[in-house]
């Protein structure tokens, strides 16, 4: 597969970046918030716990004792005053990266995400922007139930105005953060929270495997940018596309060994902008596809690379786009594995397109 001029640009400034450094995701998102405190003065961040205790999982830690409670700060337990300032901040010349300490409890900020940060260049024609990164951590596989485990990708990408982004691992989740905070565009920065601290296959009864045993744990010291539009090939194949995100990226690829099908694995990094380029040279390709999320199937962000694989593909496939995803339910604490979309699930919906 031919390398595009923004993978070339992108691998030229991680090898730009200076040693590599064994990183955990925790680690690696400290290290892009630490770099862009660091470079610019008016990053700013803030969220509950995320001063004095470090976050919740540590993600900040260490910051406020560098950059002082003016730069790194706690806040009440409001995410609709959170954001609201975030909102106020980026108008006001500011970079702002609040946290919400879980994805799931976005909902209170709702009318402040859509009707204020994603419409303000819009509203104002271009004389006010809201450059705020809004750090979440989502997903499950960590025995969160149904209000610590959600997957609400889908909510944001439907909104006109803001980034969607997910990254997969240590070396993504650095370059797409420092490339999200020095956007001028409001970027809603998801980590799934199972993969922070190493790669995740599905199969909950094994042995976890730390990041420093994987290649994506070594990540470059210094600064990089991953592009905010761009699609990673996680694993090559010839036989089907799998279109994924986050944890799922792991769960395909092993999905596949298990299928014993050769498929190749994309993962979307980006959700929204979509990297449609390498979405449909794969598809074209392999004449397959098959589309994992963790989140709920009903009008989930699957339901959407469907349509675009079937908009601009259709004539090349041989057989009906497959979608896997958690069940329509609330995340159910006592069936975890029942509800997540594992590679038993992914690898028949592997064998069942190739029957097409």
């Amino acid at each position: 597969m031919m390398l595009s001029r923004t993978m070339y640009q992108e691998q030229e400034e991680m090898a730009a970046a200076g040693p590599l450094v064994a990183m955990t995701m925790i680690q690696a998102i400290r290290s892009a918030l630490d770099i862009m405190l660091g470079r610019d003065d008016d990053v700013v961040v803030f969220g509950q716990d995320v001063g004095y205790f470090g976050g919740v999982f540590r993600c900040t830690d260490g910051l406020q004792t560098k950059y002082g409670k003016q730069r790194v700060f706690d806040a009440p337990i409001s995410e609709s005053g959170i954001i609201g300032a975030a909102v106020g901040m980026g108008a006001y010349g500011l970079r702002p990266v609040p946290e919400i300490q879980f994805a799931d409890y976005f909902y209170p900020a709702c009318d402040q995400i859509v009707s204020e940060a994603a419409r303000m260049r819009y509203r104002s024609a271009g004389d006010f922007i809201a450059p705020l990164t809004i750090r979440m951590p989502c997903g499950g596989g960590i025995y969160g139930g149904q209000t610590h485990s959600q997957s609400p990708e889908a909510f944001f990408t439907h909104v006109c105005g803001l980034r969607t982004v997910m990254p997969s691992n240590p070396v993504d989740a650095k370059g797409l953060l420092i490339a999200a905070i020095e956007s001028n565009d409001p970027v809603i920065f998801l980590e799934p929270k199972r993969l922070y601290n190493g790669p995740f296959d599905g199969y909950h009864d094994r042995p976890v495997v730390p990041w420093s045993k994987h290649p994506k744990g070594q990540v470059p010291e210094g600064y990089y940018r991953v592009p905010l539009t761009s699609a990673a090939v996680a694993r090559p194949g010839t036989e089907v596309t799998v279109l994924a995100y986050g944890t799922m990226v792991y769960v395909a690829q092993a999905a596949a060994e298990a299928a014993g099908v050769d498929a190749e694995v994309i993962d979307l990094r980006s959700l929204w902008p979509v990297d449609l380029e390498t979405i449909t040279e794969s598809v074209r390709r392999t004449r397959r596809c098959v589309v994992v999320h963790e989140a709920t199937k009903t009008s989930g962000f699957g339901a959407e690379l469907s349509a675009l694989v079937q908009e601009h593909c259709f004539y090349h496939l041989e057989a009906p786009v497959l979608r896997v995803a958690g069940w329509d339910t609330p995340y159910p604490h006592a069936q975890e594995w029942a509800y997540f979309p594992g590679p038993a699930r992914v690898a028949a919906a592997l064998k069942k397109v190739m029957e097409g």
